[in-house]
């Protein structure tokens, strides 16, 4: 317990990113303009960090060392993982080799859930002063931050968790605890399981194009471009701002320790227009949609109020 506590300490240090809610910016102080629409149009997502604990990659590569979409095999020898969470991913990768893939939230037309969703490839960020409105490509799924706020005593269990936001000079950092596991829940495409101890720290900040490559050169090597890359999606000629997030995951009944990655944003080639923010419903087109078998749809067979 005191090792984990040590690492713990030690991982969140490292990237400022310890968990204090109420932290506001000093007065006067600018906040970051995150507004417009970024795009990330890797697959399956996540950008592992060059050293350190990081998030799992994919093990089906191509003989000249890229990965394959349509073969999810997370790499169940990652360190960070425990006996129990390394063994499921090896069953889901024997199952993504072995047939068209395996349930989750995404293919089953569920909430993804935090922080399966921030490998979502479309984002937008809204600041409403009190909170920020984050809605996200897929689904348009919609997350609430309450700003300078703390988690109360008792947090009512949601899938995307209880945030509270801050800004720390000219980054964002968001703090998640009570993250709810749906049916189909899962950390990342791979299948690395979640439980309700699962917490995360997410840390936006604005970067310039050249701060950026060192991401994109990272979301190259372990993820894909799909083939056909609908809107919206990066201009990489862009010469303006890129929005990087770096996030931190803990969850003691999963992990031997809290692990980071990145996910790099691009400003999108559809900015405006009637094509900036398209529909993409997964609902409405149930059969046969990644598992060769029509999706479980969330239903109610009862009101939740």
């Amino acid at each position: 317990m005191r090792l984990r506590t040590v690492l713990k300490a030690a991982a969140l240090a490292a990237i400022a990113a310890a968990p204090v809610s109420g932290q506001a910016a000093p007065v006067g102080a600018a906040r970051p303009d995150f507004s417009g629409i970024w795009a990330h149009p890797w697959l399956p997502g996540f950008e592992a960090l060059a050293s350190g604990p990081t998030a799992p990659i994919n093990l089906a590569r191509t003989p000249d060392g890229r990965s394959i979409q349509t073969q999810l095999v997370g790499d169940y020898k990652n360190p960070i993982l425990k006996p129990q969470a390394a063994e499921t991913l090896r069953k889901m990768g024997e199952q993504s080799k072995s047939h068209f893939g395996f349930h989750n939230p995404r293919n089953q037309c569920w909430p993804n859930g935090l922080p399966f969703v921030l490998s979502a490839n479309g984002l937008q960020i809204f600041d409403r002063g009190d909170h920020l409105t984050m809605i996200y490509r897929v689904d348009h799924q919609l997350r609430t931050v309450r700003m300078n706020a703390s988690h109360p005593a008792k947090v009512t269990p949601d899938y995307y968790g209880d945030s509270v936001g801050h800004y720390e000079g000219d980054t964002l950092v968001i703090d998640t605890i009570g993250i709810k596991p749906g049916p189909f829940a899962m950390v990342d495409w791979f299948g690395t399981p979640q439980t309700p101890a699962l917490h995360v720290v997410e840390r936006y900040r604005l970067i310039d194009n050249e701060q950026a490559k060192e991401g994109v050169r990272r979301a190259n090597k372990d993820n894909v471009l799909p083939q056909f890359n609908n809107p919206p999606s990066v201009d990489f000629n862009s010469k303006g701002k890129w929005l990087q997030l770096l996030f931190t995951v803990d969850d003691p009944n999963v992990f031997t320790m809290p692990w980071s990655a990145t996910v790099t944003f691009g400003p999108s080639t559809q900015a405006a227009g009637p094509e900036a923010w398209p529909e993409d419903v997964c609902a409405e087109n149930p059969h046969k949609y990644g598992t060769e078998e029509d999706v479980q749809l969330p239903t109610a067979k009862v009101a939740d109020f």
